[in-house]
């Protein structure tokens, strides 16, 4: 494991020289307020035998598509503890957000995968960003960190980028309600394999992708300023509402594509399967795709790959050869360039281009992803580096054994089907602070990172 140390601080003093030379990062469309709540054993067993405890567990066995009442609530609460697997799914009824109003929360923090990199890359890494907030409420404006963080407004017909503190108006509050367990959480005769969470969300403005005025008017002048782009918050869409703002996304892509601009799309979990099909159709458009074992495995399964779904499900680890050619099945399908797949232990990232700079941004957002999980937030790009005492995880090491054997991998790198197969072992923090926004820190940083070190060159 000297080599990984090695390799780790090298990427870190390297990313961290060259990610000045990113211009500017569009992100949409995604941002809100998470209302965290750390769960309490006799508290959660008290409100499941109120609502009705075999009403309850049978949703611990199957999601349900969206929230209606208490006991899918506390059911899919149980499903995530259970398989220690993050879900989130949108609460419907008026009387459970109410619920989950009253149940409360311990912490309110910055909320929506654009929200979190807005902060990581402007907050934290001072890179320039231009985000799409869906709700400009105070309460939401307070939450983003001080730095090069923009929103743009029209004044007088021209576009005017601002902090979004200094935004006039004050728009509604988009509330997402964050259930956090730990690892060895137990409950009834369940036991957490690991820490995560469960996300109800209680926001029409997310779920149907509202898309502000300002981007739809002025999408080709905001492009013209950044130099990458991140996309997120598909996940809330149904068949039902999905039309309209795929199309909205469609001519975003056409501009960013005709500016040369690459753009990632950050997957979530994404229960309505017309949404999926839908999503797999838009891929070509972008330039890479960042997702973990359950959103691969939720994509194969729209594209009829049912017994690689269950191979990426199966195993802890997860099984690397299976998520191999699950990637290579989604990079041949849509001719996306980029891969980036994220789980609990290691990263892959499957490229149409070679260079060992693909892996050193992979390193340095795993050490960003560890700084988060140990400190609950990174304050600086210089506390990143405390991450290096963390160590790098050892259960995977018959990971990387299978990845040598089977692909010839070394020093991380291997040459798969006509493209580059990067790995990294992650760090491991014992006891982390939150696990709420570390996919979104480990894509962000790892797609950012790459383009500052590529531009170096």
């Amino acid at each position: 494991m000297h080599m990984w140390e090695r390799l780790y601080a090298s990427a870190f003093e390297k990313v961290k020289a060259n990610i000045g030379n990113v211009r500017g990062v569009l992100l949409a469309y995604n941002t809100n307020i998470d209302a965290i709540k750390y769960l309490r054993k006799d508290d959660l067993e008290t409100r499941i035998e109120r609502a009705g405890k075999e009403e309850t567990l049978r949703y611990s066995d199957e999601l349900p598509e969206k929230i209606t009442s208490v006991p899918q609530l506390l059911g899919s609460i149980l499903w995530s503890v259970k398989r220690g697997k993050a879900s989130e799914l949108f609460v419907e009824s008026c009387s459970t957000r109410f619920y989950m109003k009253r149940w409360g929360w311990d912490e309110l923090r910055m909320g929506g995968q654009v929200g979190i990199m807005a902060n990581l890359l402007g907050g934290v890494y001072g890179v320039p960003v231009i985000v799409h907030v869906p709700q400009l409420s105070r309460l939401q404006a307070g939450l983003f960190k001080e730095g090069p963080i923009y929103v743009p407004g029209v004044e007088d017909g021209k576009l005017r980028l601002v902090h979004p503190g200094d935004f006039k108006g004050d728009e509604e509050s988009c509330i997402h309600y964050i259930y956090e367990f730990p690892r060895g959480f137990r409950i009834f005769d369940f036991e957490s394999p690991r820490e995560n969470r469960f996300i109800g969300s209680a926001d029409d403005y997310n779920a149907t992708l509202f898309i502000r005025d300002e981007f739809r008017e002025r999408f080709d002048e905001i492009a013209s300023k950044v130099d990458l782009a991140i996309m997120s918050g598909l996940q809330a869409l149904t068949r039902e509402n999905y039309r309209e703002p795929f199309e909205t996304i469609r001519g975003h892509l056409e501009v960013l594509n005709e500016k040369n601009i690459p753009a990632h799309l950050e997957f979530a979990f994404t229960p309505d399967e017309t949404v999926r099909n839908e999503i797999l159709k838009l891929l070509p458009e972008f330039w890479s795709v960042g997702l973990n074992e359950v959103e691969l495995a939720s994509i194969m399964e729209v594209m009829g790959e049912k017994g690689l779904a269950e191979k990426l499900l199966a195993k802890d680890p997860v099984d690397p050869i299976a998520v191999t050619e699950a990637m290579l099945r989604l990079a041949k399908e849509t001719g996306v360039r980029r891969i980036h797949f994220h789980t609990y232990g290691y990263y892959l990232a499957l490229t149409d281009y070679r260079g060992e700079f693909v892996r050193d941004a992979l390193l340095f957002a795993a050490l960003a992803a560890a700084s988060k999980a140990k400190l609950g937030d990174v304050p600086s790009i210089n506390e990143v580096v405390q991450a290096m005492g963390v160590p790098v995880n050892e259960k995977v090491k018959p990971v990387e054994g299978t990845l040598a054997e089977e692909y010839g991998m070394r020093g991380g790198i291997a040459e798969v089907d006509n493209y580059q197969l990067a790995f990294v072992p992650t760090k491991i923090v014992a006891k982390p602070k939150s696990t709420v926004g570390i996919g979104d820190t480990i894509s962000s940083s790892a797609f950012v990172g790459e383009f500052a070190l590529e531009v170096s060159f």
